[in-house]
């Protein structure tokens, strides 16, 4: 790894802890009040990418419908809070500009839709992902295969800086980046899964951690969220039906709703 890209993720670390940790600016005074002012809705895949695909439903259909709901939550009742969408229409955008246009815009929060499957037809259930390295040892082959894809960008060794997606070791120094907004993507995950179980009365399979290249490359808290099976014929009725999207994109703003709140009170 070149030692310019080990300097840059240093400084920004340190440089983000300090300031959510002790709220001080570099002169001794006391820092301006958090306020989240601009939250990106990313709905998963889009255009030739379906995404997963159930009897009747593409993920791509489902995501984006919830994704464009929960959006107009947010600009209906959060006001002065600006929401910025991946993707409006049935469109496909790359991994890295999906991340790149959070990062462009300085989001406050990043929140990416999407639906399930497996091969088991039985599994159902709604699950949100933070980024984290936890059983990263035993994933390390899925998620260099997944990210091994931008060796086939052109310049990608200038683009990322040394980067080998084949090399534990640069995941390793990419993680501390996202040390400093773990404590806040978990909880907004967490009060996603609680408000799915509570008052939408869908089976939760918890809050998780893996290295999803959105989660990994956004420079704010950023959450994934797993909405239901779609190789579960049940939950793909849910999934598919208006009254079951309404339902997850309410919880979801009322979740980033009780999130704002929290840290803006802190």
């Amino acid at each position: 790894m070149e030692r310019s890209l080990l300097k840059n993720i240093l400084i920004i670390s340190i440089l983000t802890l300090a300031f959510l940790f002790t709220g001080f600016s570099s002169t001794g005074e006391r820092a301006p009040e958090f306020r989240l002012k601009r939250i990106i809705i990313d709905a998963g895949h889009g255009g030739k990418d379906p995404g997963t695909i159930g009897a009747v439903s593409r993920e791509k259909d489902i995501a984006l419908k919830i994704a464009l709901q929960v959006g107009r939550y947010i600009e209906e009742n959060l006001k002065g809070v600006e929401v910025i969408y991946t993707r409006k229409t049935d469109v496909f955008i790359e991994l890295k500009e999906r991340a790149n246009i959070a990062n462009r815009n300085k989001a406050d929060l990043f929140i990416s839709i999407h639906c399930n499957a497996t091969g088991n037809k039985g599994v159902s259930g709604t699950e949100t992902f933070v980024m984290g390295n936890k059983n990263f040892e035993s994933n390390f082959d899925i998620v260099k295969r997944e990210n091994s894809v931008i060796l086939l960008e052109d310049d990608f060794e200038e683009n990322y800086e040394g980067f080998d997606p084949k090399s534990p070791e640069s995941y390793m120094m990419f993680n501390l980046m996202q040390k400093a907004y773990f404590s806040n993507s978990l909880s907004l995950a967490q009060k996603i899964e609680d408000d799915f179980t509570t008052r939408v009365n869908r089976k939760s399979r918890g809050v998780k951690q893996a290295p999803f290249y959105v989660l990994w490359t956004t420079s704010m808290p950023s959450v994934l969220i797993e909405t239901g099976f779609l190789s579960n014929s049940t939950e793909e009725q849910y999934l598919n039906s208006k009254n079951g999207q309404t339902y997850l994109a309410s919880a979801i703003y009322r979740s980033i709703k009780a999130y704002k709140e929290e840290i803006e009170s802190m």
